[in-house]
């Protein structure tokens, strides 16, 4: 199937739900109050983008989004670097990554809530937790990724350690690390959600679940789709990064 094709079969899967969405509910044949139709939900939709409470909301999510990523990706990809770099850290702290991260991360939320009290901290080092052992694990693979001839070509030729890391290491991992950060950006919005719906009075996490709460099924899927947007803008933007930098791998 060509490229156009495959295009116009999502373009029009996309149009089936939608239509959908906006037939079944408006004709009674899924209950309305349960599922609005799409159309009062973008006409809500709307309305919120209007009100200051919903821009405040953004506005500390926002934050707390970028805080935890910026926090998490430097620090999970170093320590998946030098874990994976070195043999003797591998054989010790492997095992336990492996076992943690088996577990689900919304089991840890109390501790932090008990460290960090319910504060824009704790949302961030909550989320941040959670991203940072998806970039490591990721981290870790994209090293043992790399050419072991690429880099015995470049110590016989008298590169040093910082010389190999940028020029072998850096180009080879940079695909595996963007479609990391599309991955992890997921677990970066799900740790800032959960921990907003859980134990927070600000956000909009905050808000969804307050509306949820409260049965008010437009504002909930008006800030849904809210989130899918931007969730979808930044996935598309890393997708497009990750395009670029894919001929490195050559």
């Amino acid at each position: 199937m060509s490229r156009p094709q495959i295009v116009f079969t999502r373009l029009a899967l996309l149009a089936l739900v939608l239509a959908g969405w906006e037939f079944l509910p408006r004709n009674d044949v899924v209950n309305p109050l349960l599922l609005p139709p799409l159309s009062d939900v973008l006409a809500m939709l709307g309305k919120l983008l209007a009100r200051p409470q919903v821009h405040e909301a953004m506005g500390v999510t926002a934050a707390e989004v970028v805080v935890a990523f910026i926090i998490a990706v430097p620090l999970g990809a170093t320590l998946g670097v030098a874990i994976a770099e070195n043999r003797y850290l591998g054989d010790i702290f492997k095992p336990m990554l492996f076992y943690v991260f088996s577990v689900p991360k919304s089991i840890f939320l109390p501790m932090f809530i008990l460290v960090f009290g319910i504060s824009f901290q704790q949302k961030v080092a909550y989320a941040a937790f959670t991203t940072a052992l998806v970039v490591l694990m990721s981290a870790t693979a994209a090293v043992e990724s790399v050419r072991a001839d690429h880099i015995l070509v470049a110590r016989s030729f008298g590169a040093t350690r910082a010389q190999i890391l940028r020029r072998i290491y850096v180009p080879s991992m940079m695909p595996l690390l963007l479609e990391t950060l599309r991955i992890s950006m997921i677990f970066n919005f799900t740790g800032v959600m959960i921990a907003e719906m859980y134990a927070s009075r600000t956000g909009i996490g905050h808000l969804i679940a307050s509306w949820g709460e409260n049965f008010q099924m437009l504002q909930l899927f008006a800030g849904v789709i809210l989130l899918a947007t931007v969730a979808i803008l930044f996935n598309e933007t890393v997708r497009f990064l990750e395009a670029r930098c894919s001929t490195w791998r050559t």
